[in-house]
């Protein structure tokens, strides 16, 4: 778990719609957000984009427990949507799930793939690594939280595929794909055999012959 502590201040807001939202964004400089969960009422807020977009430079606020400050009143989040303009370093919406630290969250993390180029499969064998997934969706209490999942590499060889099986998760966290059955443990990645490795290999033999 990051040690990191994010503090987000925002407002409250009554105008809704697409065009006070982009009055929002371009008269004062603030990107339109949503908080819901816990059994409350949804609410509409609004947050600085500058603060918004200084906290997005730590991949931990992605998957972390953040202190939102509505009116002066805090209460736990978690991002849960990220709205982002497609030509534009822009935000363009939020939305903030609240979060109770006695319940379970649903969430996703991103991993971490370490050792890599030092695996047997890539620096003995000459393979090469491919990434199947980016992130795992997990389940656990905000407490346990992680701000990654490693997935270490070290040990895997040309042709091997690591599954959400093969992961070694922190104490209270579940996949939610592996929740679901074996029949979801999902390929997180493999190292594979260069293309033409094996035409190559054969030409060379022919050659020596």
């Amino acid at each position: 778990m990051s040690n990191k502590d994010f503090v987000l201040d925002a407002q409250s807001r009554e105008e809704v719609g697409k065009g006070a939202s982009r009055r929002l964004r371009r008269d004062s400089g603030l990107v339109p957000a949503i908080v819901y969960g816990s059994s409350k009422k949804p609410q509409m807020i609004s947050i600085k984009h500058k603060e918004l977009v200084k906290h997005l430079d730590h991949e931990a606020f992605y998957s972390h427990i953040i202190s939102l400050n509505v009116d002066g009143t805090a209460q736990d989040v978690i991002l849960k949507d990220l709205q982002r303009h497609p030509a534009k370093a822009q935000i363009l919406h939020a939305d903030f799930l609240r979060v109770s630290k006695t319940k379970k969250i649903t969430t996703r993390v991103p991993l971490h793939f370490i050792n890599e180029s030092s695996s047997k499969g890539v620096k003995m064998q000459g393979g090469l690594v491919s990434h199947s997934l980016t992130e795992l969706e997990i389940n656990c209490l905000p407490g346990d939280l992680p701000e990654f999942i490693e997935v270490d590499l070290a040990d895997v060889e040309i042709g091997h595929i690591v599954h959400i099986s093969d992961l070694t998760l922190p104490q209270g966290v579940e996949s939610v794909a592996l929740i679901h059955g074996a029949d979801h443990d999902l390929p997180v990645a493999t190292i594979n055999k260069p293309k033409g490795a094996s035409e190559d290999t054969h030409s060379e033999e022919e050659s020596e012959e």
